[in-house]
């Protein structure tokens, strides 16, 4: 069976060791060290190297791996420094517009699953032939700071387009819900929790964060409420008793009839609230 996607994942600089390791103990479903935007240029073979000595071995919570666009010298040689590690997880790859770099990182990392992030107008407009570009692609998702910044957008409400062209093309392509970008103001936990919301309303599913303290709003978010599992435990027993007598329609006791897509989705509820809760540990400063 094919693990569930992360709810929460946490960030980390490649090149700061000590924030790696704190963030491996944060509680976060995934860690995602970082090659890219968090490391300066002149630290960046030293983020790498030491990224690779730490995924010589499994970690405690699984790792992936930003890597600097593949297109670039700096890319390509984070592929080959991250080839045949066998604490590597997956590996994001960042300013995806181009079907011929994801199927190039694939060759690269045979059987690394890849996470494909969307940070252009190209990029989204080609979401679902990029999401079809290998069969190594276990997600895509939005990379929204760039995106804002290309597009002009003022605000969230501008991306929401933007966000349900990825859910439709992850969902027409067979991946999991796409996770969420980032919040970048830390101090603003209200904030977060009601673009979580958002978010979930869209059809995205956790959300990666930049503190230890944002992830448990982030999966307070995204874990269904206590009505929405007893709605679908009551979902799931009628449609176990329609199975068992050989019925074809669901019936719920108040009168009301299901489907078998309103079944699949009380499934996956009651699948996302079974998952425990994170923990929380000291912020990484």
């Amino acid at each position: 069976m094919t693990p569930a996607p992360p709810l929460t994942l946490l960030y980390a600089p490649g090149d700061r060791p000590g924030r790696v390791a704190k963030a491996l103990a944060s509680g976060a479903d995934a860690v995602i060290v970082d090659l890219e935007d968090a490391v300066a240029a002149p630290a960046k073979d030293g983020a790498r190297a030491a990224t690779a000595a730490l995924l010589r071995e499994a970690t405690p919570v699984p790792v992936q791996v930003r890597v600097n666009d593949v297109r670039g010298e700096a890319g390509r040689a984070d592929l080959a420094a991250l080839a045949g590690l066998p604490g590597v997880a997956g590996v994001r790859l960042p300013k995806v517009a181009d079907p011929g770099a994801v199927r190039f990182a694939a060759a690269a990392l045979p059987g690394v699953p890849l996470h494909l992030l969307l940070e252009s107008a190209e990029g989204v407009e080609r979401a679902f032939e990029l999401a079809r570009a290998d069969p190594g692609v276990a997600s895509i998702g939005l990379g929204e700071a760039d995106l804002s910044a290309e597009l002009g957008v003022a605000d969230e409400a501008g991306l929401a387009w933007a966000r349900s062209r990825v859910v439709v093309a992850a969902g027409a392509a067979g991946l999991p819900a796409p996770q969420q970008s980032v919040y970048p103001r830390v101090d603003d936990p209200d904030g977060l929790a009601a673009s979580c919301r958002a978010g979930r309303a869209l059809g995205l599913l956790g959300r990666a964060a930049i503190h230890p303290r944002q992830l448990p709003v982030i999966a307070a978010a995204y874990r269904p409420s206590a009505a929405e599992v007893a709605r679908a435990r009551e979902i799931e027993e009628a449609a176990a008793a329609a199975e068992e007598t050989g019925t074809g329609a669901l019936a719920l006791p108040d009168g009301r009839f299901v489907d078998v897509a309103v079944v699949r989705q009380a499934r996956r509820t009651l699948a996302l609230a079974a998952r425990a809760p994170g923990r929380r540990s000291d912020p990484i400063g």
